[in-house]
């Protein structure tokens, strides 16, 4: 769609739905979210969701108002979404504005991938923002399930997922830091790179309590590059890897990638502690309670936990 005729429907789009919207919910309120603060109604109807994360979080909510939602690619634990008969109003980078429009939402969600289109969005419909960041993963993922448990009056549920989820954690953090150092590798074809404390998989370091074996690594969006050099010579016990190829749906060759002379030679891979992570959560649904969860579950596993 080009600039000219996206700012001709975004006009029509506001100038149409801010009455129906008004006239369709009596009651409003004003909340805070990650990108700023919104009125919206006390009792939304009709959401879009943009955000695989938010989705996540709907579903383990409870919440059946969704009306539209982004993306075609979702993990297993979101299956459902899969099927077609789940509207879709574009990508998680490009909203479909027609679309969009046509679904007569009175909530956006946005968040990760989608956040940049806030503004333009808003324009159709009051938008939250899920609230972002690395350094404070754990916190954010139980932030946002607060958040839209508040607004979809599911207080309670989501004040118990995420007491269960900080269960899940406190019992691996009662382990990881005595069993060995560990270094998080994602492979893009025969391509790695390094991800440390504060990255975006940082998590398994800052929440999960693993000791970092490179505690230095430079703090990047796609890690620092490395060789299989990088990981013979940080000789990490455990060997947490995302393979992206997988995650985006081109098959995947982590583990030839890593199946070298070089690599062998590490603790991680002597003591058979090198743990393929589930693509899918790891790398495109992260920040979701269930997805969270999951991911807790699986890295405990490894270790004996749960």
């Amino acid at each position: 769609m080009s600039p000219i005729r996206r700012h001709f429907l975004l006009g029509l789009v506001a100038a149409a739905a801010l009455p129906r919207i008004a006239s369709a919910q009596a009651g409003t309120r004003t909340l805070r979210h990650g990108l700023g603060e919104t009125t919206l109604p006390t009792n939304p109807r009709r959401v879009a969701v943009y955000d695989i994360a938010a989705l996540d979080i709907l579903d383990a909510l409870g919440v059946e108002q969704i009306v539209g939602i982004a993306g075609n690619t979702f993990p297993e634990h979101l299956a459902k979404y899969r099927d077609r008969r789940h509207p879709r109003l574009g990508t998680l980078f490009e909203p479909d504005y027609e679309a969009l429009a046509a679904a007569r939402p009175d909530l956006i969600l946005v968040g990760g991938r989608s956040a940049a289109k806030y503004n333009e969005v808003s324009r159709i419909a009051p938008t939250i923002g899920m609230h972002a960041g690395n350094a404070d993963y754990l916190d954010r993922v139980i932030a946002n399930t607060t958040l839209l448990g508040d607004v979809f009056a599911r207080e309670e549920r989501a004040a118990a997922l995420a007491g269960r989820l900080r269960q899940s954690v406190a019992a691996l953090r009662g382990v990881t830091a005595g069993r060995g150092r560990g270094l998080i590798v994602l492979t893009t074809g025969t391509r790695m790179s390094a991800y440390g404390p504060g990255s975006r998989f940082g998590m398994i370091h800052t929440d999960l309590g693993v000791p970092a074996a490179v505690p230095d690594l430079s703090v990047s969006l796609h890690g620092q590059s490395i060789g299989s050099e990088f990981i013979q010579q940080a000789n990490p016990d455990w060997l947490f890897v995302v393979d992206r190829d997988a995650a985006i749906g081109r098959g995947g060759a982590a583990r030839r990638a890593l199946d070298n002379p070089l690599v062998r030679q590490t603790a991680a891979w002597r003591e058979d502690r090198v743990l393929f992570l589930d693509p899918l959560n790891w790398y495109l649904a992260p920040g979701g309670i269930q997805s969270t969860q999951l991911m807790v579950g699986e890295v405990g596993r490894a270790y004996g936990v749960g």
